[in-house]
């Protein structure tokens, strides 16, 4: 009985979002919080932007509803109010890249105080490596890292949202494997919260989540990442929360990369992200989602397989899975991009200026 009532706060979850999002989105045009078409943007028309509110509400609501979890996850509750209160804030007044990364910053430091850190790191050969007083700022640029992360792929409809979800279930699936329960119910309450956004954003999409939308959830998936399958005393445990979070992570990876490469500042955007590189090959928008989704649930595959052995062996075939992302990665341009699409977008933007 008392598992039942977390099954039934999951499920109050997804409608509680499912009737929200409506909601935020006649809020979103009377904020203005909107979304205008431009030449590095996909869609062609003016969008809400505070889909991810409902979100929001429905994780926070569901943690109220489970008082065991909210105590030992405080630092995600009152984390996650920082990241999504600066993001909003974005939608509504585009902060400077400054103030923002402040807030995420200040929220990451909450959850750190409230004990959500990454403690050692893992030496394959010879254990255990306790970071001491360097777990704080490992567990800080972890936290803000892949909060930036997912708000680097939120590029096409139902992109950020479905990945998301895959991601968190993936936690949710490690950790009942690992008999951590918390972290599990935890994941699938935030998998709640999303399907209910998820009818709205895939493509044609109603609404955009928002950079409150995806902060949020970057951030709550890094803390659950480290809660979940960081703290585990095998060899692997270091590396699953990186593969779990594979999408986003290597999309900004191989970003950072091309920006290097190319010379320019490493936060100046381009369309080179993984989502642009698919497109580019010819595949559709919701096509370009489902392969990314597909990707996603590879790397998910991969992660859970890990989790169940602590082998040496698993860090070769995890050496050996990352060899191929490369290749993959090189072999559709995301380490260089290519010069020939950014002259045609920017001809798309030359046609649009000149009427």
């Amino acid at each position: 009985m008392y598992y039942d009532i977390y099954i039934l706060v999951i499920i109050l979850a997804f409608i509680i979002s499912f009737v929200a999002v409506p909601l935020s989105i006649k809020l979103a045009f009377a904020l203005g919080a909107i979304d205008n078409p431009n030449p590095r943007k996909v869609h062609e028309r003016t969008m809400p932007r505070l889909g991810g509110l409902g979100i929001f509400v429905a994780f926070m609501l569901g943690m109220l509803f489970m008082p065991d979890l909210a105590f030992p996850f405080r630092g995600i509750i009152y984390g996650g109010i920082i990241i999504f209160i600066v993001g909003l804030l974005d939608d509504l007044f585009k902060l400077k890249a400054w103030i923002k990364l402040i807030g995420q910053m200040a929220a990451a430091a909450v959850a750190v105080y409230c004990g959500i850190t990454v403690n050692f790191v893992t030496n394959p050969f010879d254990g255990m490596l306790n970071l001491g007083i360097l777990s704080i700022p490992v567990t800080l640029l972890w936290i803000i890292g892949v909060t930036n992360a997912i708000n680097l792929i939120d590029g096409l409809d139902g992109l950020a949202g479905g990945v998301s979800l895959i991601a968190a279930g993936t936690l949710g699936a490690i950790a009942l494997l690992k008999g951590n329960m918390p972290v599990f119910y935890a994941s699938f309450l935030l998998v709640g919260a999303i399907l209910g956004f998820l009818p709205y954003n895939f493509h044609p999409a109603r609404t955009f989540m928002g950079d409150g939308g995806s902060n949020f959830l970057g951030f709550v998936l890094a803390c659950l990442a480290v809660s979940g399958t960081a703290k585990g005393a095998t060899a692997i445990s270091l590396f699953l929360p990186i593969v779990v979070l594979g999408i986003p992570i290597f999309d900004t990876f191989f970003a950072i990369v091309r920006r290097v490469n190319r010379g320019v500042p490493i936060f100046k955007p381009d369309r080179d992200h993984l989502h642009h590189r698919l497109l580019a090959l010819g595949l559709s928008h919701r096509g370009c989602v489902l392969v990314i989704y597909g990707i996603s649930a590879v790397f998910a595959g991969v992660a859970v397989v890990l989790s169940l052995t602590s082998s040496p062996k698993a860090l070769w075939v995890l050496g050996a899975f990352l060899v191929l992302v490369i290749i993959a990665a090189e072999r559709i341009g995301l380490f260089r991009g290519e010069v020939r699409v950014e002259a045609s977008w920017r001809q798309e933007e030359v046609n649009r200026f000149n009427g």
